[in-house]
């Protein structure tokens, strides 16, 4: 998809845009792809759960649902997000893809009337900086992305679309290519 356009939702290589499909669950219908649920127990009754991404057999992603991402970094790194910020931030959607080491955080926004959102849009350098602070210590670089819904198109939004990409941050309508997360297309 390119900036301020548009793309079919329709297609085997993005990821479409709707609360009831996750990114897991999308990924796992994909030809070629496998995703499996992996529960590491820390040995003091916490438990972490991501899901692993295979592609043809080869690991290509780890995806982390809201909070998870924080148990898996102390259950696997023994990485404390408090030691690094002072507030925890819970993505709707985050995805390390082990090719590019990178980490992207997800957020989905839907909207049908003006509201708190609009003002969420504009947090996203703040957010991808407290990221850079925690996984930056394993090196993971990290990139921060809104799945928009079409009434953010709006003429009204320009002035904060474009403030997205000057700060480093991204957006995509209705559904993320697979490419732009480094992701393997699938053969139809």
């Amino acid at each position: 998809m390119i900036k301020n356009g548009s793309g079919g939702t329709n297609t085997q290589s993005g990821v479409k845009y709707e609360g009831k499909v996750d990114l897991s669950a999308f990924l796992s219908k994909l030809n070629g792809y496998t995703v499996k649920s992996n529960y590491k127990d820390s040995g003091n009754g916490s438990r972490s759960k991501a899901y692993y991404v295979y592609f043809k057999n080869n690991l290509v992603a780890k995806i982390f649902k809201q909070n998870t991402i924080y148990k898996f970094l102390k259950n696997e790194y023994n990485l404390g997000w408090d030691n690094f910020i002072s507030s925890r931030l819970i993505p709707d959607d985050s995805i390390y893809v082990v090719k590019s080491n990178t980490f992207y955080v997800i957020e989905v926004k839907h909207q049908e009337v003006s509201g708190s959102v609009d003002e969420k849009l504009q947090t996203c350098d703040f957010k991808k900086k407290q990221w850079k602070k925690i996984v930056g210590q394993l090196n993971w670089n990290v990139e921060y992305i809104y799945l928009l819904s079409e009434w953010f198109k709006d003429k009204k939004y320009k002035d904060v679309l474009d403030y997205i990409h000057l700060v480093g941050c991204n957006y995509y309508f209705e559904y993320i290519d697979l490419k732009k997360l480094g992701l393997p297309i699938p053969k139809k």
